[in-house]
């Protein structure tokens, strides 16, 4: 068995996968049918991956962490900045290979063995640990028998795999992870995930690189550098204790109207999603005297509709000084205030992260926001600042009555949520309610949380007199209820109904029965008449 190298309490770490290869073989594909969910961009242009992107997977009770790299070799199509992103994807994918325990080499079966193919193998079978040759694109037996080429490399044994249909994938995960024993998956608490957000070249990756204490990501002056979102696992201190958190580097949001390529409609696409993912944004804005961009503000609206917690770090604060030494912080703030004065909530840190300054108190402020997210308010107080706010300033009339309290409570802490409970929310202005929600602001504070108040209508138990009346009006009186009706309601198949007394059962009378006992009771010699039925002659010559 392959030992795995265990920590300070002796509990042992997950094995770690990489896959490696030249570019646009297909290697993002292999990730993402193994992790089992679109987490790398996928895309037919080589080079679109640049960074190291790194998720949790497992296999059959085997878990362990997969590493997707760029391609090893010169990027077609990128002219002028070839080697720059040569050199930097060659160094993520040198850690990357470093810290591996088992390496993954995919080729394409499809163009067979190329000079890069050559060059990759060279740089791997020199390292001392397990590397498996995947030939990718294997879509048909044909191109399956195809891949025995790759035998030429060196390797003993060859897994030919197709990502498109999940074909040989299973074959090759048995034969990475069978030196490994199955880690039973300790219970951990969720680690606190904080987001990196902000427009194109305002320093994300360089304040994620000195969080993390190294060259993580790829760093460079040219717009557009980051690509994917990526997840970096860290521990960052609170109360005396290092927590396990996560940090997502996120690629630059531009306008849409600016976008000229699918990668990057992809990479927006991602940034979206890592944003609902994160409990704490870190909205970069580059310093200005003119306060921010219409792009920074169209952010900022996605942030505050998230409803995540946001801390407003206005980066480069040195070119700013640089320009104008008389500039001082709280005319910047008040800069930034006004041009996002949705989020009025998030409190601002100026930094500069080439020059290292005030990056400590960019951690104490991450520590305080985490530290409100934990506050709890007592409903019994809740309802004393709230019923006082109602008392100082009573709400406006809208509609046909006045907006009234009855209870009120706190339902939720990420972000505050409070439930009030009135007559009817629709009497209820919205400047009152921005007045409702300063007020518990004031009580409170909550920094760099959004507040969310819920109007609900308390149902009626007890229904009031004028409904009752009105209900009096249309109801039926007692004695004209309809008979027919009646006897249907009352009679039930169960129970048959009541039989009248006097009458026997038998057969039924017939009509010369009647007839005989009609004739029995007339004397004779005298003329009968009938008590109804007569006609309107006969009683005249009577009377």
């Amino acid at each position: 068995m392959a030992e795995i190298e265990t920590t300070e309490n002796n509990e042992k770490r997950m094995p770690v996968v990489a896959i490696v290869g030249r570019p646009n073989v297909g290697k993002s594909s292999l990730f993402n049918a193994i992790v089992g969910r679109r987490v790398s961009i996928v895309h037919e242009q080589p080079g679109v991956t640049r960074d190291r992107v790194v998720a949790p997977a497992s296999w059959h009770g085997k878990h362990f962490q997969l590493i997707d790299t760029g391609g090893l070799g010169n990027i077609t199509g990128a002219k002028k900045m070839a080697d720059i992103w040569d050199a930097g994807i060659r160094e993520q994918v040198e850690a990357a290979i470093e810290g591996a325990d088992v390496l993954i080499f995919v080729c394409n079966v499809q163009d067979g063995i190329v000079s890069l193919d050559r060059e990759v193998t060279d740089r791997l079978r020199g390292i001392g640990k397990k590397v498996l040759l995947a030939a990718n694109k294997c879509d048909n037996p044909t191109l399956e028998s195809e891949s025995l080429i790759f035998s030429e490399l060196g390797f003993d044994k060859i897994y030919p795999v197709s990502c498109l249909h999940r074909k040989g994938v299973d074959r090759l995960l048995d034969n990475a992870l069978d030196d490994f024993e199955s880690l039973e998956e300790s219970a951990k608490p969720e680690p606190f995930r904080i987001a990196v957000v902000g427009r194109p070249n305002v320093g994300k990756s360089s304040m994620v690189n000195w969080m993390l204490g190294e060259e993580r990501v790829m760093v460079s002056e040219i717009a557009g550098t980051t690509r994917d979102s990526i997840d970096i696992d860290f521990e960052i201190k609170y109360k005396g204790e290092m927590l396990p958190a996560a940090l997502i580097d996120t690629a630059g949001l531009r306008k849409r109207s600016k976008i000229d390529n699918v990668v990057e409609l992809f990479s927006m696409m991602r940034t979206e999603e890592a944003l609902k993912r994160a409990q704490l944004v870190l909205f970069l804005v580059e310093t200005s005297k003119d306060g921010v961009t219409s792009q920074d503000r169209k952010i900022a609206a996605s942030i505050v509709e998230s409803g995540k917690g946001c801390i407003i770090v206005a980066n480069k604060f040195d070119l700013c000084k640089d320009e104008d030494e008389d500039v001082k912080q709280k005319q910047l703030i008040e800069e930034i205030r006004y041009t996002l004065p949705h989020l009025s909530y998030a409190p601002v840190v100026f930094t500069s992260v080439l020059r290292k300054y005030n990056m400590n108190a960019l951690l104490d402020q991450i520590a305080e926001v985490m530290a409100q997210m934990e506050v709890k308010i007592p409903t019994s107080l809740v309802n004393k600042i709230l019923l006082d706010a109602f008392a100082r300033n009573s709400p406006p009339v809208v509609g046909v009555a006045p907006l009234k309290l009855y209870y009120c409570s706190m339902i939720g802490s990420e972000p505050p949520k409070f439930l009030l409970f009135v007559n009817q929310p629709a009497y209820c202005a919205d400047n009152y309610l921005i007045f409702l929600k300063n007020c518990l602001r004031q009580a409170f504070d909550f920094t760099g949380l959004p507040i969310v108040v819920e109007l609900r209508a308390r149902p009626k138990k007890v229904a009031s007199i004028r409904t009752e009346r009105t209900t009096d009006k249309f109801r039926k009186p007692v004695g004209k209820t309809d008979k027919r009706n009646e006897k249907k309601t009352l009679s039930s198949p169960d129970k048959k109904p009541a039989k009248k007394p006097g009458k026997q059962p038998g057969r039924a009378p017939r009509s010369t029965d009647k007839l005989r006992k009609s004739a029995a009771k007339v004397k004779p010699g005298r003329k009968t008449e009938k008590k109804s039925g007569s006609s309107p002659e006969k009683k005249r010559k009577k009377f």
